[in-house]
């Protein structure tokens, strides 16, 4: 770590302990972590002392503040990089679930091919000498779902391999890898061929409700963290006739994040020694809106405040717009919209803000994404064709049909000029007459 970093780490150390009047000194060495307990009352502890995750993903150092700011404590990440997010983490205060980019068969990677499988030990066996020993270090997960799209078991032998290195070189952090979903068989192949991992890590979205129900079918005798859920997957949704994913607007998101957290992570906390919600950033996967907590210009969503609400007890001073519905030709995305080329449409939202804050409204239109990636690939973004949207700053506006049949997707955002934004949209389809 960097003679600048431990000072800023100081800095905010000073900072922390002024209500309790005692400044303490920067840690300047690994913090041991580790699971105590039995099967039905298993906790993380660091430093000798219980830890409670209150985490999300990023892979971007620039979120962080804004993940202390709300109450959060921790971050996982995708790959590790050059390490800087180990850094940022430690001037903030957090720990970091720091991830090692496994390569994925689906992707290509052969783990029948010995010599690939050496080389990858390798590279990652450098970057656990790098980082094995930086404070803001919570765990070490091995590959994110290498599951997805697998046929070769063998992954999982490679997993197993490089816990044992990581546990050769690091006795103070546990080790793990992240699932897409759990199953019964999965669960056995994992428990078979990687037993020498200290926890296993699922990712959930509409699936964390039957969560529980899966758990005791399965019969899971190792600790679990949850290291993504959040809002309902773009898989598990209806669809329009044409196919176009019915995206929740960003007040259905925010009520899914709190009874996933309410009915199913906080009465499973014996056995899920944490968990990470998804996505603390932006990205465009199927739309620029399903899956980020933030927006790409900053503007924090609906389901941060409840976020903020789990990690402190309490709401943020001001809360974010909410969405009640948005109509297009009179129609919600439930009813598929059709519309004819060139023909003049209108398209309503309506929206509302407990602070009585004065709303602002921005609307786009783009194509319908035709990505197929899965696994959460990086997608180009559609083209953007909101030249035919009418006044775009109005509650109400005029949409001009795109003049070339096809899937298009209408976006509305709305504002609260102080940094919260609700958001929805809805596909529609033009069609010759």
């Amino acid at each position: 770590m960097s003679l600048q970093a431990y000072v800023l780490a100081a800095a905010v150390s000073l900072a922390a302990a002024s209500v309790g009047g005692v400044a303490a000194a920067p840690q300047e060495g690994p913090v041991r972590v580790e699971i105590r307990g039995a099967p039905g009352s298993y906790q993380l502890y660091r430093g000798g002392a219980p830890y409670r995750i209150r985490g999300a993903g990023s892979q971007n150092v620039h979120d962080l503040e804004s993940l202390r700011g709300h109450g959060g404590n921790s971050v996982r990440n995708w790959a590790v990089e050059d390490g800087a997010i180990l850094d940022r983490a430690q001037e903030l205060g957090l720990t970091v679930a720091l991830c090692l980019d496994v390569a994925r068969e689906r992707h290509g990677f052969d783990y029948d091919d010995e010599a690939a499988v050496a080389q990858q030990f390798e590279r990652m066996r450098r970057q656990v000498l790098a980082h094995r020993n930086h404070p803001a270090l919570l765990v070490w997960v091995i590959g994110n779902e290498l599951n997805h799209d697998y046929r070769n078991p063998r992954v999982y032998d490679a997993v197993n391999d490089l816990s044992k290195m990581i546990h050769e070189l690091d006795s103070n952090h546990p080790t793990t890898t992240t699932t897409a979903g759990i199953s019964q068989e999965l669960a056995q192949v994992i428990q078979r061929r990687a037993p020498d991992m200290d926890f296993l890590s699922v990712q959930v979205y509409g699936g964390l409700f039957d969560l529980p129900e899966t758990l005791a079918q399965i019969r899971l005798d190792m600790p679990l963290m949850v290291t993504e859920w959040g809002t309902i997957g773009h898989w598990e949704v209806p669809a329009t006739p044409w196919g176009a994913p019915i995206e929740p607007n960003s007040s259905a998101k925010a009520r899914l994040y709190q009874q996933g957290y309410e009915q199913v992570l906080a009465p499973l906390s014996g056995q899920v020694i944490g968990n990470y919600a998804f996505l603390w950033g932006q990205k465009q996967e199927r739309t620029p809106t399903w899956y980020g907590l933030f927006t790409a210009d900053g503007r924090r969503t609906e389901a941060v405040d409840v976020l903020h609400r789990i990690w402190t007890g309490k709401w943020p001073s001001n809360r974010a717009p909410q969405i009640r519905r948005l109509l297009l030709d009179g129609k919600q995305a439930e009813h598929p919209v059709r519309l004819l080329p060139s023909r003049t449409y209108a398209a309503l939202v309506e929206a509302a803000d407990v602070d009585e804050d004065a709303l602002r409204f921005d609307w786009y239109l783009m194509r319908e994404s035709r990505a197929m990636q899965s696994g959460g690939d990086p997608e180009e973004i559609p083209e953007d064709l909101t030249q035919l949207v009418m006044q775009p700053q109005a509650e109400e506006i005029r949409l001009l049909a795109p003049p070339q049949p096809g899937a298009y997707r209408l976006y509305v955002y709305v504002g609260d000029g102080q940094g919260g934004v609700a958001h929805a949209n809805i596909p529609f389809l033009v069609v010759n007459a």
